[in-house]
This record gives C-alpha cells, structure tokens and sequence, in this order.
C-alpha cells in the first residue's frame, strides 16, 4: 500500500536536526498513454514524504536514471526544508548542466521539497508562495478538426462546456499538421509526398480563423500554435494575416534556434506573441522575456528546473509587463499541474492556462488530481500539492518507449527537408 498523507497536521514535524530525507525515487508510470516521472522524496519521519514532476516523456528512461542513480546519493541524509541550497546543489553537481533531462530531474527533487515543505506547515503551496490574488485560473484547451467545419463544431461544443478560450488547429496536408489529425496529401508527385506545406498552412490558417469568427460567439478569446515551423518573415504573414481576427495569441512562431530574431517579430506583429515551451533553463526564459521577445512567457516548468525558478519568472514577468501562460499539455504530470496552478493563482503577471483533461485511470494512480470546472482551475486546500500517488496503480500502467518517443523525425516539408516538431 502507498503511504498516506497523515490527516491531522496539528502537532509539528521534527525540528530541523531532527529530519532528514531517507530515499530519493523516481515513478514513471503512464495511465493515459504517455510516459510520466514523478520524483517521490522520502524522509526520516514516518508517513511525510514529497512529490514533484520530472516529465520529460520522449527521455524518460535518461531522467530517472538521473534520479535514481545521481541525484539520490546527493540529497539522501540532508534537511529538506533548505530547497533553495538543496536544487542548487544538484544543478552544479555534474560540471557540464543544463537541459531537459537535468532540469526535469532537478525539478522533481525541487516540488517535492515544496510538497514537503507544504505538509510540515500544514499549508497549500500556494500559501507558501504569499496566498491568492485571484479565486482561479481560467484555462484554455485544443479544439482541432480534419476541416475548418469540424474545427469550429469542435469550438462550439468546448464552449458549451464551459470554456471561454480555446486553441484552433485544423488538419493540413500530409503528414506535418500540427495538433490536428493527418490528412491525405496533396502532394503526390513531390520528393516527400506526405510533407507539410508552408505555402498552403499560410493560406489556410487565417481562412480558419475568419470562419470562427464569424460561427463563434464574439467574446470567445481565439488561440493558434504554428509549433516553431517559420521563418521570421513568415511569422509577420502570418501575424498581420490574422490581426483582424483578434487572436489572443499567437504560438511559437519561431524555433528556438531563431528566437533571437523574436523581438523583431514581435515589433511588427499586430497579434500577442506566446513562447517558451522548449526553454530547458531558467537563464533562456529570462532572455525571452529581458529582451523583449514575448508578450507570454509559456515555459514548461519542469523543464526549466521547477517551482523555484518559475515563481522567480513569474516575478520578471510581472516587472516586464509579460503574462504567464505556463505550459500544460498531457505531459505535464498532476502533480506539474498543480505546481502551474500555484504559480497562477499568487502571481500578478498570470495571463491564462493551458488546460488539460486526465483520464479517470490518471485519478486512480494520484488521488487528489485537479480537475478542470467550467473552464477554471482552483488549487487544492489540502497541505502541499494535496496530490498522492497510488504506487500499485501505478504498476498497472507502465511506461514503454514507442513511436512517441521520436515522433519529430517524421516531419518534413515536400521537398523532404527535416521540419520542426
């Protein structure tokens, strides 16, 4: 059986000398089909322990190994009240630092300890972070379809729901449609003829958002993700070709090796610009934002270390005038998406969540998973995430590498050039 979250929190944990972490583990587990690592950090005292998110899906096996292997040996027999010392000290323990797999490791220790933390105070997290400014965070989610039709019937039935913000993707050509279904190609004589076509997504996306505009209720805020796959230039285009719909952002126009050329982008997009999800360190979302390439910083916060340093970005932001809009996909662990929800309900520079809907065999491996109400996300009031993990559950939906894993190599445009993810 798993430990249980002790229930009275009335009496206090052992003073500092007296508690120490006794076991450092990764779980990685998959009950809605994509591999998930949540780092569980014991301690001396019976029953309190700590979970944290270390998601890397396509390199799960490399971020446990870290974990169990590495980062145990270093934490085990130290206090785990001082986080700040503790994630510093797994950040600068291999010399050569940084990356997704380091900081997805370094974040699982760091919530966990926040989890911890939590628990001995006998507070939310988000207590711990100065409280509420706002009841909840209002969430966005994916509508996508083979046609522009199917999109928008898809729009329509999420706003039945409860949604006031949604994500539209429709299907192009070939086999490089991002987050819509594939579709036949209509390339059949080119050198790739299942390739994506930046000529006909850049003709196509804007006629998608003037039908919404015209199906949808007007005060329905409109999303779009390009997932990295343009040039500067195109990126205005497509910018100025979608102005007239209002879009509440624009995606990830640019791929990383690009963003230097972001602030320019920015200057002459008429439509808010949303990046972030592939920084893996701290130091490349802060240049997003210093330099002004962003109006939402979307960083995947497991990625960039965890709590601590996204609550410092969130800061920056704040002072920046950027809003958050942390990144919250199906790879994101519960536990990840309570860490986002804690940065969004005590942070001022909160701009909108990206939402998602677990599986009910997710809720059966962590109890106490958020779920989302009318389009709204609200933190749990238990103390710390106020999520557990049910390790026989857990057991019953094992992670395995597959197709997933490498689903980036098979995009290519028709003349077979390697695409962006």
């Amino acid at each position: 059986m798993p430990h249980q979250i002790p229930a009275n929190f009335d009496q206090p944990w052992p003073a500092r000398d007296d508690i120490r972490i006794r076991e450092v583990k990764a779980i990685v587990t998959a009950p809605q089909g994509i591999p998930l690592v949540v780092v569980k950090i014991d301690t001396t005292e019976p029953g309190l322990y700590g979970l944290g998110c270390a998601t890397f899906t396509q390199r799960w096996k490399a971020v446990r190994t870290f974990v169990d292997e590495h980062l145990s040996r270093l934490l085990v027999g130290r206090y785990p009240g001082d986080i700040g010392d503790l994630t510093r000290l797994a950040s600068y323990s291999g010399y050569w630092r940084g990356g997704p797999v380091t900081n997805n490791a370094i974040s699982g220790i760091d919530q966990a300890l926040w989890d911890i933390a939590g628990k001995r105070a006998g507070m939310p997290v988000y207590e711990l972070l100065g409280g509420k400014v706002r009841a909840a965070a209002d969430t966005y989610i994916h509508a996508s379809g083979k046609t522009i039709e199917d999109t928008i019937d898809h729009a329509q039935k999420l706003i039945t729901q409860g949604w006031r913000h949604i994500r539209l993707q429709v299907s192009t050509p070939g086999g490089g449609g991002y987050g819509a279904p594939q579709v036949p190609t209509l390339y059949p004589d080119s050198p790739y003829r299942n390739g994506w076509s930046v000529r006909d997504y850049l003709r196509t996306t804007p006629e998608l958002f003037a039908e919404a505009r015209h199906a949808l209720p007007d005060n329905i805020e409109l999303l779009h993700d390009v997932h990295s796959r343009l040039t500067p230039k195109e990126a205005v285009l497509l910018a100025r070709s979608l102005e007239q719909h209002r879009l509440f952002f624009l995606e990830d126009v640019l791929a990383p090796e690009l963003w230097d050329r972001l602030p320019e982008v920015r200057a002459a997009s008429p439509v808010p610009l949303a990046v972030g999800e592939l920084t893996t360190s701290f130091g490349d979302a802060v240049r997003l934002i210093r330099d002004g390439g962003v109006d939402f910083i979307r960083s995947h916060v497991s990625d960039i270390g965890g709590l601590t340093p996204a609550r410092k970005l969130a800061d920056l932001a704040e002072i920046s005038g950027v809003r958050t809009a942390w990144h919250g996909p199906g790879d994101t662990s519960p536990i990840g998406a309570a860490a986002n929800v804690a940065l969004d309900v005590t942070s001022v520079a909160f701009g909108i969540q990206e939402g998602h809907i677990y599986n009910e065999a997710t809720y059966e491996v962590f109890p106490g998973t958020l779920r989302i109400e009318d389009g709204w996300l609200r933190p749990n009031e238990a103390p710390g995430w106020g999520i557990d993990v049910d390790l026989e559950a857990a057991a019953r939906y094992p992670a395995e590498l597959s197709g997933h894993d490498e689903w980036a190599a098979g995009v290519r445009r028709i003349d077979g050039a390697l695409e962006a993810p």
